[in-house]
């Protein structure tokens, strides 16, 4: 891909001349994208995925001349020289980085459930009725999943760290104006844009996973996606208590200043990296998420499993939200603590990240769903006779949420680097769906079906569904393949590794095409020719 240095910024730099005994490199030879490039310096996949349009300067060679990045985002800001993109040095993605993308996570997702528990305070301070606020939250959840499919998916077309640095600076601004605003329609219609712009998480969650390298992705990911489930619990407690004891714009000009914090952090430690896929059209992004439904398994094996459980998740928290206040007797502010409880499971975030970087995603997976089945089967059979079993059920859901979600987008996001952005979107849209449906259905169920227990049921039932969804396909099925097993059953990620590579060394000494060796118990291991 021809690259132009802009005015003021950097062009690519010629490689040094190779030493007399080296083979002789065609002056002419067609570059590589960057994203390419550095995928081979940090082990990152590149492979485009079934369908998808690529670039005819794909293929890249230890020889290519260096490149590197602008020096300036939008034209005029400019970008530290040690986050300027340079493909002979690549960034090293530390602990501290990661955590900054957990905080810009927490407090981001934050700005969609500030207004839920002060729906009270804000039509007392417009003078309004209750029913006039009530579609606060609904104005904000629905402007997201629009940021989700429309949004998010620019990840994979422009550079991340203009992007960021642009959707944090319009939360930032807007959180702002709701501080001020003298009546409840524009608040309404402030919300609204708000939620679209706070998509911040979903930017950051494919960008660590083109940062990390493979063998920390899983722990990458669970640590962002750590501070996204915090910044949920959070929301409720700070709303409720600077509502309460300050006003709501005191609420607002906190939102404020951390959405103003987060972009100065954005600005000083995100590096900068090429566009990915420069030879797409925005609406060739778009269609080519809507092709990944039909040509991709794993993604949809995961859009699956990961909906039904946020399905249970939405479903459990409206039941118990029920069975707290009818059957224990707590009022809403105590029922809201027990969401903390869920604080115990996000903190144990980076163990299962690092649990999971040792395992084969597929029995992550499995696991969390087996927790998930676990925890409804104590709902339903117990959540009366102790408040004990309902903090148990607490706890464990939330560990076997992570540790499924986590499994779940590290398969996904190993499909190809070049289309995370879009793989991520079409996932948390089934995910952001998931939650809509659990939450009218908890309610449903509880009010009309007979309580806690049938609410309990139904969850039941969909953790199974989610268990025959995931047994269809087997831990090493290839990719492309919809139903069956193959390749196994070994589920520890190192000795599966080198397995498959002695049979591809082994493969590859008969010359190519398939091959068929010994497997440890004698059996025949077919091995297909990439």
């Amino acid at each position: 891909m021809a690259t132009h240095a802009a005015p003021g910024e950097a062009g690519a730099v010629p490689a040094r001349p190779p030493p007399h005994d080296a083979p002789s490199v065609d002056a002419h030879a067609a570059s590589p994208p960057p994203l390419a490039e550095e995928a081979a310096v940090v082990g990152l996949e590149s492979a485009p995925l079934s369908g998808e349009r690529t670039s005819s300067t794909a293929t890249a060679t230890p020889t290519e001349p260096r490149k590197v990045g602008g020096s300036r985002d939008f034209g005029f800001l400019p970008i530290p020289r040690r986050l300027q993109y340079d493909s002979a040095r690549p960034f090293h993605f530390g602990l501290l980085l990661n955590v900054i993308f957990a905080f810009a996570a927490t407090f981001s997702v934050a700005n969609l459930y500030y207004p839920q528990p002060i729906l009270i305070v804000l039509s007392d301070n417009f003078g309004v009725s209750y029913q006039k606020v009530t579609n606060i939250p609904t104005l904000l959840q629905a402007s997201y999943a629009l940021g989700l499919a429309f949004i998010c998916p620019l990840g994979d077309l422009v550079r991340r760290r203009p992007l960021l640095l642009l959707v944090v600076a319009i939360a930032a601004i807007l959180s702002l104006i709701l501080a001020v605003v003298p009546n409840v329609t524009s608040f309404q219609a402030i919300s609204f844009f708000l939620g679209a712009a706070s998509v911040t998480p979903q930017i950051l969650l494919p960008l660590a996973g083109d940062l990390a390298p493979p063998a920390r992705r899983a722990s990458a990911l669970s640590i962002v996606l750590a501070g996204l489930l915090l910044g949920i619990l959070l929301a409720r407690v700070l709303a409720g208590l600077i509502a309460e004891k300050a006003s709501v714009s005191a609420l607002y000009y906190m939102s404020f200043g951390l959405q103003a914090l987060i972009w100065v952090l954005v600005y000083a430690t995100v590096p900068d990296y090429p566009a990915k896929n420069a030879h797409l059209s925005y609406f060739e992004i778009l269609w080519s998420m809507a092709k990944y439904l039909v040509t991709e398994p794993v993604l949809v094996q995961g859009c699956l499993i990961s909906g039904a459980a946020s399905i249970i998740f939405s479903c459990f928290w409206t039941s118990s939200t029920f069975l707290l206040g009818d059957i224990y007797g707590y009022n809403s502010l105590e029922i809201g603590l027990f969401a903390l409880v869920g604080v115990a499971g996000i903190l144990a975030a980076p163990f299962l990240g690092r649990l999971i970087d040792g395992l084969v995603p597929w029995l992550g997976t499995l696991i969390g769903i087996v927790g998930i089945l676990v925890s409804q089967s104590i709902f339903t059979g117990a959540a009366a006779s102790s408040i004990g079993a309902v903090v148990v059920v607490i706890f464990v859901l939330d560990l076997a949420m992570q540790m499924q979600q986590v499994s779940n987008s590290t398969r996904i996001f190993a499909l190809s680097s070049a289309a995370r952005a879009r793989l991520s979107a079409v996932y948390l849209v089934c995910v952001f769906a998931g939650q809509l449906i659990g939450t009218a259905a908890g309610t449903r169920i509880y009010l009309d079906a007979g309580g806690y227990r049938a609410s309990g049921g139904f969850c039941v039932a969909v953790a199974g569904f989610m268990l025959v969804v995931l047994s269809l396909r087997g831990p090493h099925l290839p990719d492309k393949r919809w139903v069956g097993w193959a390749g196994g059953w070994e589920l520890r990620k190192a000795v599966h590794e080198r397995q498959v590579a002695e049979k591809e060394e082994a493969a590859a000494l008969d010359g190519p095409g398939a091959a068929a060796i010994e497997g440890d118990e004698g059996k025949k291991v077919e091995l297909m020719e990439r």
